[in-house]
């Protein structure tokens, strides 16, 4: 039995290692965690259970998020990201809440109608942006007050979702930005990254309460092995970034949208 299963180990490491650069390009370029490309791969390829594959899919959106944001750099400036700040602490102000709450309950709970819920929401997401986005490009859906409270309410939510699926939120964070604060499709995909990046800790500390936190430890070597991939694969997203022109930025998202609703709504 063991000599069966040391071919199906090496196997893995070196499918972490080439899933990883794939879905690191991803983030790289679009600005997302790439989570819910590997949420599948780590459940379906790789076995996985449920709660523990939560958890690694979170080190491994971390590590995405972190390197995909000064590879970006070039494209999209620290300066530039910076004179946005007023969106970054809009969202803020309620994703960090929502991941908190977002892991705890993940922790004791599996709700296959809130997957059915949020796949939905993707759907329709991607349908407005590739809809209604032009005809409002540039121009935020709602002003002041109104904008102020709908960036809470939608980073509360984004907070949420991103700790219970285990992801880091590229996917409605980038929508949100779109359409509610009328950001050109690249920066709000850094801007995403900004968000994510503290959001995802938040989770992440939660998530080390509870003792499947343990499968970080079992598995060193695999997830190093990912994580190589997915900073190499976030460097030539990166690079990627200044070739890509917005015109084709937007249907690459709204196309990630529909893929992720079609994985989350089958995610059991």
């Amino acid at each position: 039995m063991t000599l069966a299963k040391e071919p199906s180990e090496h196997r893995s490491n070196s499918g972490a290692f080439g899933g990883g650069a794939l879905i690191g390009a991803l983030g790289g370029l679009i600005g997302l965690g790439g989570a819910e490309f590997r949420l599948p791969l780590l459940i379906g390829v790789f076995n996985f259970a449920a709660l523990e594959a939560v958890i690694l899919n979170k080190a491994m959106s971390l590590v995405v998020v972190a390197t995909a944001l000064p590879f970006r750099a070039a494209t999209v400036s620290f300066g530039t990201i910076a004179a946005d700040w007023p969106i970054i602490v809009n969202l803020l102000a309620g994703s960090l809440l929502g991941a908190w709450l977002g892991a705890g309950w993940a922790t004791r709970l599996k709700s296959e109608s809130l997957y059915r819920v949020i796949a939905i929401l993707l759907v329709a997401i991607a349908v407005i942006l590739m809809v209604g986005h032009n005809a409002r490009a540039g121009e935020p859906l709602l002003v002041g007050t109104a904008q102020a409270v709908a960036g809470v309410v939608a980073g509360l939510i984004i907070g949420v979702v991103a700790s219970l699926l285990g992801v880091a939120g590229g996917e409605l964070l980038i929508p949100t930005m779109i359409l509610l604060f009328g950001a050109d499709i690249k920066l709000a995909g850094s801007l995403s990254l900004v968000v994510s990046l503290p959001t995802m800790l938040v989770g992440f500390t939660r998530y080390s309460r509870d003792q499947s936190f343990s499968v970080l430890g079992r598995n060193r070597m695999f997830l190093l092995i990912m994580a190589a991939g997915s900073i190499v694969g976030t460097f030539i997203g990166g690079r990627l970034l200044g070739l890509v022109p917005n015109e084709l930025l937007l249907p690459a998202l709204a196309a990630i949208l529909l893929l992720s609703a079609v994985k989350i709504w089958n995610h059991r």
